[in-house]
């Protein structure tokens, strides 16, 4: 391990009150102190690293020029928070982030009054900051809204909604466009630095003023005229007009590197008369730590690493991951399809599309930050024929749920939504949990739902959604590595709707929909050695449910329980309402749900999670014991114990 950085001027910042008491020539300082203390906390926890190294300079910047908290600082996503969590108070905290009972690895309004908005999906961040600003406006509150966002996350619609409702909020909102990718300038230098500084100043929003004032008493032809000259002549200096056009006053392209570039900018708009105004900020993912700068994703997610060299802890050996199962069942469907095309929104690495892409370039699209569009696109696809496998995290699909219903389902288009990190997700927390997807997507007529058990299911799975062609089917799986099981050569089609037993008992039936199979599997011996003899089935899917299955387990055992990674409304609700409808409680059966709990559950390990959700075999097995101590005479004395 090695020694912690050396941090003299850090250690006398406690929170922004004090780092606004520094000179100005101490920042350049600072900013390195940060990025050092950040490098050794990240390189001991993991988490998102590239980030954060690329806005430090932008973080000490913002707080020095901005009277945070009054002036409300908005960070979208929040993968890059941390510099701001280690100015913010929380710096003695931050060997605890993404770890049980730690500091969140986002945004969050519970852990500090600096983050006024929490923040882990994408493009929020505008409109949030939107809200501040009016809501102070209207109240005759001081304080501005300064929105940080990146070009990436700029892409997606949310972020023109708000901009194109902005102008409400005049001057009281500042939004800071994060450019680290895409490269929307040309490179930044000192003319550049001179241009944003001029247009941003009082000086020159003055004269810009007077000249609207006198241009608007000239006839109108004229008076259009200036005004057009004036946008153009700033956009071909700055590239601004996109933003002008929608109401913003432009200010770069800036630095974001350069604190004697920042903070005359910052410190001008903060003064300015006009806006809304938009800093359009370049910077570099990784800056400041060779071995990020040197990497493809810029060192974006780490785990624990060396910061001598950067090397990052070695990936336990084991069975390879559900990404990567899918992944490579879909390019074998592929190879015998040339219909087949693969679709991601930004996450072709987190959902193994980056192999697909490397092998069918002309068949794979990554789309950006842009999920809605994603899904209707794949149904555009999909009425033309194609076979769409539209692959989403679970919680990123939400965010296209409208187009889900609308222009997949009702129209029953085979779209297939391949739906990663399913269940609960560890380090990441609530955000990023796939929580929801069973109750959203089986809630939808004409929409098939399946659940993979294991990894070889999933190569079921990705077969059959391969050749269903009859409307919209899905498939969900977790994050992490598989059973270990061999894969199949010849993958098998699976008939709609059908499970499968995979334990025989008499007393007490498990309907298992998900990797917790295995969990249900040693719950089943742990109930057979109490002496109550247990099947375990493997449902396969939500919808449509296994009714047969169902009815006949329901019939012969005393107790059923269902067992699944989602919230409430899933598959122990559907089985309940199929239960109903047929009159399968009539005669006394007792059944009874293990899900979720209804509660956002924080950052832990995913095992940790499971428990406390009370969906590992321990949990199972007080269940059916409940289940049977409180409805039966005729328990035994060692399902007592």
């Amino acid at each position: 391990m090695t020694n912690p950085p050396n941090t003299p001027l850090l250690d006398t910042v406690k929170d922004p009150a004090d780092l606004r008491k520094l000179a100005p020539s101490q920042l350049r300082q600072l900013a390195g102190e940060v990025r050092a203390e950040m490098i050794d906390a990240v390189s001991q926890t993991g988490g998102h690293l590239g980030a954060g190294l690329g806005v430090v300079e932008l973080s000490v910047a913002l707080h020095y020029v901005f009277d945070t908290p009054r002036d409300r600082l908005i960070w979208d996503v929040g993968h890059q928070a941390y510099p701001h969590k280690i100015l913010t108070g929380r710096r003695d905290r931050m060997r605890t982030i993404r770890q049980g009972g730690g500091l969140s690895g986002f945004t969050k309004r519970s852990e500090s009054e600096y983050d006024p908005f929490g923040a882990a999906h994408s493009s929020t961040s505008i409109s949030a900051a939107l809200g501040f600003a009016v809501a102070n406006k209207l109240s005759g509150a001081p304080g501005k809204a300064i929105a940080v966002i990146g070009d990436g996350a700029m892409s997606a619609g949310m972020a023109y909604e708000a901009m194109n409702n902005a102008e409400a909020a005049g001057n009281r909102l500042v939004v800071i466009l994060n450019d680290n990718d895409m490269s929307i300038a040309p490179p930044v230098g000192g003319l550049s630095a001179y241009l944003a500084r001029l247009i941003s100043s009082r000086e020159f929003l003055g004269l810009r003023d007077l000249a609207k004032r006198l241009a608007r008493k000239m006839p109108r032809p004229l008076h259009s005229g200036l005004r057009k000259a004036d946008e153009f002549a700033r956009g071909m200096a700055t590239g601004g007009t996109l933003f002008e056009e929608l109401g913003f006053y432009y200010v770069g392209p800036v630095d974001g590197h350069n604190l004697d570039h920042l903070l005359p900018v910052l410190e001008n708009v903060r003064d300015a008369a006009e806006g809304p105004c938009l800093i359009h900020v370049v910077t570099k993912k990784g800056k400041g730590y060779a071995p990020a700068e040197a990497s493809a994703d810029k060192y974006h997610g780490v785990t624990k690493f060396d910061v001598i060299t950067g090397a990052m802890a070695p990936a336990k050996a084991g069975p390879p991951s559900y990404t990567g199962v899918f992944a490579k069942a879909l390019m074998a469907e592929a190879e015998r399809d040339d219909k087949i095309v693969a679709i991601t929104a930004a996450m072709p690495s987190g959902t193994g599309l980056d192999k697909f892409q490397h092998k069918f370039p002309s068949r794979s699209f990554d789309v950006g930050i842009a999920e809605q569009h994603a899904v209707t696109f794949a149904a555009g696809l999909a009425a033309q024929g194609y076979r769409p496998f539209c692959a989403i995290y679970s919680t990123f699909l939400q965010r296209a749920y409208d187009q889900v219903v609308h222009d997949v389902a009702i129209q029953n288009l085979p779209v297939r939504f391949a739906i990663d990190r399913a269940g609960l997700v560890g380090a990441d927390g609530s955000t990023h949990a796939g929580s929801f997807d069973v109750t959203y997507l089986a809630t939808l007529p004409n929409m098939v739902v399946m659940a993979a058990a294991d990894e070889v299911e999933l190569v079921h799975m990705v077969h059959t959604a391969a050749l269903h062609d009859d409307g919209p089917i899905a498939f969900r799986y977790p994050r992490g590595s598989g059973v270990g099981l061999a894969l199949p050569e010849t993958p098998e089609r699976l008939e709609i709707g059908k499970g499968r037993i995979v334990r025989e008992g008499r007393k007490v039936a498990i309907l298992s929909l998900g990797t917790r199979l295995g969990e249900a599997l040693k719950a089943a011996d742990e109930l057979d050695a109490k002496g109550l003899s247990t099947t375990v089935a493997d449902l396969r899917f939500a919808k449509p449910l296994d009714e047969a299955l169902i009815r006949k387990l329901a019939a012969t055992h005393d107790v059923v329980v269902t067992v699944e990674e989602g919230a409430i409304g899933g598959l122990g609700a559907h089985v309940l309402t199929m239960a109903s409808d047929t009159g399968l409680l009539d005669a006394g059966l007792k059944i009874r749900t293990i899900r979720l709990p209804d509660v956002f559950q924080e950052q832990d390990s995913p095992e940790k999670q499971y428990a406390e959700a009370g969906l590992d075999a321990a949990g199972i097995v007080k269940t059916v014991l409940s289940a049977l101590r409180h409805n039966s005479a005729n328990v035994t004395e060692g399902a007592r114990a």
